[in-house]
């Protein structure tokens, strides 16, 4: 099952603009690794700092190309704003990866794509689990989105979103 690229296009209103831009989720390829190192670093440095860990660029790319072909890029207006990673197991679902530039957070990117997920998920009856910083502020995302702490590793929250 091609997951996210059969989610297909989603039309989703972002403040500023007067028209709905199209939200599509396209493979990565590997000439998108320069982009999604500068998502990486844009996207996670603090966080990762904050948790004590200073990643030169060549950390961030062996974290990129884990699971590489599980990500999936994602363009609003055919330009690539963020990622997701989605490791789909026999029982879950597992977000690796997700990571929106800074430019757009606070406008709905990341409701939006966690709710095309979690419909998805629901029609084929999978939970969804995360793990975040305990630090990152994208936990108050995915509790309000319905994820709930069900463990922590020292370093991160593990996090559930599981069928209504």
């Amino acid at each position: 099952m091609n997951t996210l690229s059969d989610i297909g296009s989603k039309k989703l209103m972002i403040p500023k603009h007067k028209e709905k831009l199209v939200l599509t989720f396209n493979k990565a390829a590997p000439e998108d690794i320069n982009f999604l190192l500068e998502l990486r670093k844009l996207s996670m440095t603090e966080h990762l700092l904050a948790a004590g860990l200073d990643y030169d660029d060549e950390q961030h790319k062996a974290r990129i190309l884990e699971y590489y072909n599980d990500t999936y890029l994602l363009n609003l207006a055919d330009k690539a704003i963020g990622v997701v990673k989605l490791g789909q197991m026999a029982d879950r679902w597992h977000i690796r990866q997700f990571q929106i530039l800074p430019d757009y957070h606070g406008k709905g990117v990341g409701t939006k794509v966690l709710s095309l997920l979690q419909s998805k998920a629901q029609s084929v009856n999978m939970p969804i689990t995360l793990n975040v910083l305990y630090q990152n502020p994208a936990r108050r995302l995915y509790e309000r989105m319905g994820f709930k702490v069900i463990g922590e590793n020292g370093l991160e929250y593990q996090m559930k979103w599981s069928l209504q």
